[in-house]
């Protein structure tokens, strides 16, 4: 677990850096811009982390298939040397996934009014301000999102009906308590990140919601990204140890 959410962390600081120190600097700059290759780039970055988040999180979820309905043989089977072997094919894949959406969105041609209805360069926004046919464009970018999150997440739920099924099963409450714990977690997470993802992007591109799109978005690149340090670290029974001394001694103090 602690091999994929390295890779997770490190997916994640590089998703706010693309995102935060640019709105940032609009906010703060009364001649806020981007340049076209500066929005190409920054458009396929925020794929290529939203593609790795999707496919660590399924990777996630078998894992905790593995510790939780095969406990024997955890270790033999999600070895080390697997681990980076999934970790590392989640890596290319999602180099890859971006590529023919950013491709099919550089060759647009916009009109005269440049102004992006948001504060990156995301899909929907930038589709809006083309003057050409963006129909290729929309149904290669909805496809690949459709196939993503639905094989993802299918993969999420199959690992987790075994989980519960065998949660369930186990004849001490401390047991299941145990092994809920296991996976409570990510599964917070998985709620967070497909909540916000599905509403973004499953859905038609001529639906009017951009100003509940970037809400979704500030969340999806600020609060998320602060919330799931946070999430795990309360796993470590050290760190809840530390967590609740400190509000012992705040309360205390009062």
């Amino acid at each position: 677990m602690y091999i994929f959410l390295s890779n997770f962390s490190l997916m994640e600081i590089g998703c706010t850096t693309i995102i935060v120190p640019k709105m940032l600097t609009d906010l703060l700059n009364s001649k806020e811009g981007i340049s076209f290759q500066g929005c190409l780039t920054q458009f396929y970055f925020i794929l290529f982390s939203g593609s790795m988040e999707n496919i660590l999180l399924a990777m996630m979820g078998y894992d905790r298939y593995l510790a939780i309905c095969n406990p024997l043989r955890y270790s033999s089977i999600m070895t080390h040397n697997l681990c980076y072997h999934m970790a590392f094919g989640s890596w290319i894949t999602s180099f890859l996934m971006p590529l023919i959406p950013t491709i099919f969105v550089s060759k647009l041609h916009f009109c005269n009014k440049r102004g992006i209805d948001h504060f990156f360069c995301d899909f929907g926004p930038l589709v809006k301000l083309s003057c050409s046919d963006t129909s290729t464009a929309a149904n290669t970018f909805f496809g690949q999102a459709w196939i993503l999150i639905l094989s993802c997440s299918t993969v999420t739920l199959v690992s987790y009906s075994y989980i519960i099924a065998t949660i369930v099963k186990i004849p001490t409450s401390n047991g299941r308590q145990k092994a809920f714990n296991t996976c409570a977690s990510h599964l917070t997470v998985v709620g967070i990140f497909y909540g916000t993802l599905i509403f973004m992007y499953v859905r038609p591109s001529e639906v009017n919601t951009s100003h509940l799109d970037k809400i979704l978005s500030v969340f999806y690149s600020v609060v998320t990204p602060l919330l799931n340090p946070i999430i795990y670290s309360l796993r470590n029974a050290n760190i809840k140890i530390a967590l609740k001394n400190i509000l012992q001694r705040k309360w205390d103090n009062i």
